[in-house]
This record gives structure tokens, sequence and C-alpha cells, in this order.
């Protein structure tokens, strides 16, 4: 899978805002903080496509990314320690529901924990939505550069059997620095979405 051209396409808040073309959805989610944006800008190879912030939570709106007019990339807004009023942060985790709930363009969603931590309630929570709605999820966990290379296998296998997930569960390390696991990733998001992996892009994952 390879990207030529990007651009937002939709700011919204509520589905009415939601874009109405049928392209196939590809959603991204994740603890404040966590990478997002840095990972969405490095799959799409621009600098601030998606904005990067020190503070989390920023992202306060659900975000369309319009992929070479074949699918869209959908920021959704992070969760976990965002800073504002209780009523707010109430309302994102409503916005994210309904999105997961409603959306039928959805294929699947891009679930990204940090590698150094351990999954966090919120991240518990996620999955159990994702469950739910039958969500097929793609598990990518940020910030492998932050850690030893010794250590990654380690934190794969505490991330995993916190999530209860079993060891054929595919975890892929991911560092928005060094573009360490790219290649793998945008493979996964177009077996997901298309139903095959363009450009005989491999699947190394752990």
């Amino acid at each position: 899978m390879k990207i030529v051209n990007v651009n937002l396409a939709a700011v919204a808040v509520k589905p009415a805002g939601f874009p109405e073309v049928e392209l196939p959805e590809m959603a991204f989610v994740g603890r404040s903080n966590v990478g997002k944006s840095s990972l969405i800008n490095c799959l799409v190879g621009r600098k601030a496509i998606a904005r990067v912030s020190q503070s989390p939570g920023k992202t306060r709106t659900i975000n369309f990314y319009d992929i070479d007019n074949k699918m869209y990339f959908v920021d959704l807004p992070g969760y976990g320690y965002a800073k504002g009023p209780k009523e707010e942060i109430a309302s994102w985790g409503k916005m994210i529901e309904g999105y997961l709930k409603d959306r039928h363009q959805l294929k699947g969603i891009v679930l990204l924990l940090d590698i150094r931590h351990a999954p966090s309630a919120q991240d518990l929570q996620m999955v159990e939505w994702l469950n739910h709605y039958k969500i097929q999820i793609i598990y990518v966990l940020t910030k492998m550069d932050k850690i030893k290379r010794s250590q990654i296998a380690k934190h794969v296998k505490m991330i995993r059997n916190t999530l209860g997930e079993s060891k054929d569960t595919p975890m892929l390390p991911f560092s928005s620095e060094t573009r360490q696991g790219k290649e793998e990733l945008l493979a996964m998001i177009s077996k997901t979405t298309f139903g095959e992996v363009l450009d005989g892009q491999a699947n190394q994952t752990l």
C-alpha cells in the first residue's frame, strides 16, 4: 500500500459532519499522548497533516483524512488523562462510541498502546467496546525506540497478557521516529480494508 495523496476531508463532532462518500475507513484510537498524530503523519509521509501536541487530549474532534480517494484514515479523540471539564471528557467517550457503533464504513481499528507500559483501564475498556461491536483490531505498540531492542519481546508479552490475548494475536512494535513498523502497518491496514496486501509488503509482527 503506497500513499500518494492525502488531505483532511472532514472535521466532525457528530454524525451529521461525517463524510457521506462510501469509502472504507480505518480508524486510529488510543490513550491521549500515545503518539497517534505522529503515527498518522509517519504513515502518510507528511510532517504535520495531523497536528502533534505535547498537551494530552488535544484532538477533540473526529478527523477524516482522504487517502488517494480510496479510503479514509479516521483520527478519533484520545482517551485517558486528557485535561478538561468532566462533562467534556464524557462527551468525547460518547463521540467515540457513537462512531464505533454506527459507522458501517468502518473496516477496523488501529489501537495504539505505549510499548513501555501495561494497558490502562481505559485501554481495556476500549478493547471491550471493539469486541462488543465485533470490530477488527490491529494492535500497534508505539514508542519502541524508547526501550532497548532486547526488551521489546518482554514488553510485547506483558501487553498481550494484560489484554488477555493469545500468542497468535499480532502485536506490531512501531516507532514514528525511526519509521520502523511503517511498511508492516500499511500492509495490515491494506489487508484489513481491502482483503489483500498491496505492493508485496510483509507482515512482521510479534
